[in-house]
């Protein structure tokens, strides 16, 4: 297949969840099938972003695009026009009539299969009148996040805010699954949403992988006994909720029981409220971004996911089992994987009961062992990427059948081509 993908940035550096998904599955992709890889270039990749995209594209294309930075003048006056769309702020942001045009170009002019768009951000750019066949990949549900924005915001006015760009994304997003041919989750929880939810017909799922062989403890790694560690982009809201509400209501909860506990936070973008956390003199590490996670994760005792926002599926969580470490996560945090409580995760929502998870594997250090085994040995025999891209690759060669096959109907019968 030639496979037009969507985009709205370059994949490097691979720093965050959604990248990472997306960088690892085009590289299995393209051993077998054309990419043509077509994105918004904002100038904030890193400098040979566009030069290591041939890791996973055979065809670059990149449209210029200049949204206005979070945190000035400009950025609130948009906040504030806003009021009046009936899109949601973190959708009409990336509106860029030239990517509707570059997308319309080159499924007039070129043989492409499928066309692929990668996050719900794209999306408003992907034309009605194009012949391919359309998928829409959804990292998550973007609704719910918003509504449990909405249900965690204690201030007044942030939560009127978030309820209003909840009902505008779940307008839009409901409007945009039944645009397109397919749609593709990232768990069944989240396909079945969208086709109980949404209405969506054509809904269909493939699993969170994780590179087995990159992470694999290294052995030169001297584990701490009592060191819990946190990755993820620190500027992606949830992540921050999740720290935050860690370190006030469940670390002081574990602190009574192992007093020598400590906190790396290791992720991007760290807010001021974050970076705050290391000058408490309680033991936390706010590092920032790192160029390899995995020594930390190594060195650490316990994984900790303490989400209390989100959709779709954690790849952190993958990437902690892989390197043998127990992962105690909240619910939400571990929504959409396939793990069993108490065998490859402990799974606790409340604050002393998370509390309680965590102390009891620093204190049982040979249970906490046998957890990170189990869980290793689960995402090595299942969850490899190539596994993940062969599934993906084959719904799209179903809807690329799918479509030819609608097509050939004669109009006599009554079909409707949906193009």
């Amino acid at each position: 297949m030639h496979i037009l993908w969507i985009k709205t940035e370059f994949l490097h550096p691979v720093d965050k969840g959604g990248r990472i998904r997306t960088y690892q599955m085009l590289r299995a992709l393209r051993r077998n099938h054309r990419v043509t890889y077509l994105t918004l270039d904002d100038g904030t990749a890193a400098p040979d972003a566009e030069e290591r995209a041939q890791e996973y594209a055979d065809v670059v294309v990149r449209v210029p695009f200049a949204p206005t930075k979070k945190g000035t003048v400009g950025f609130y006056l948009d906040l504030l026009r806003n009021i009046a769309s009936p899109l949601p702020y973190a959708i009409s942001r990336y509106e860029s009539p030239a990517l509707r045009e570059r997308v319309k170009a080159i499924c007039d002019t070129e043989d492409v299969d499928v066309v692929v768009c990668d996050f719900l951000t794209p999306s408003l750019n992907v034309p009605d009148d194009i012949a391919p066949p359309t998928v829409l990949f959804q990292h998550n549900v973007e609704a719910m996040i918003w509504q449990r924005h909405a249900s965690v915001a204690t201030n007044f006015v942030k939560r009127a805010y978030m309820r209003a760009q909840w009902r505008r994304m779940l307008q839009h997003e409901r409007h945009e699954c039944a645009r397109f041919d397919q749609v593709i989750a990232v768990s069944p929880e989240d396909a079945a949403f969208f086709s109980g939810e949404f209405g969506v017909r054509e809904v269909a799922d493939v699993p969170t992988g994780v590179d087995t062989e990159f992470f694999r403890p290294s052995g030169a790694v001297a584990q701490n006994p009592y060191e819990l560690v946190f990755t993820g982009s620190m500027d992606w809201m949830p992540n921050e909720d999740a720290i935050r509400w860690f370190t006030q209501d469940i670390l002081p909860r574990i602190r009574a029981r192992v007093a020598t506990v400590s906190l790396t936070t290791v992720g991007r973008n760290p807010p001021s409220a974050v970076r705050s956390l290391a000058d408490t003199g309680a033991g936390i590490t706010v590092t920032g971004s790192v160029p390899d996670v995995r020594p930390y994760i190594e060195r650490a005792a316990v994984f900790i996911v303490p989400i209390r926002i989100g959709g779709g599926t954690r790849l952190k969580i993958f990437e902690a089992m892989a390197m043998e470490r127990p992962v105690v996560s909240t619910t939400i945090g571990a929504e959409g994987l396939p793990l069993r409580d108490g065998v490859d995760v402990v799974l606790a929502d409340e604050p002393q009961s998370f509390a309680d998870a965590v102390a009891d594997l620093l204190l049982d250090p040979a249970r906490a062992a046998e957890i990170g085994r189990a869980a290793a040995d689960e995402v090595r025999a299942e969850y490899g990427w190539e596994r993940v891209a062969a599934r993906f690759a084959e719904i799209c060669a179903g809807v690329v059948a799918r479509t030819q096959h609608s097509m050939r109907i004669p109009a006599a019968a009554g079909a409707i081509s949906n193009q």
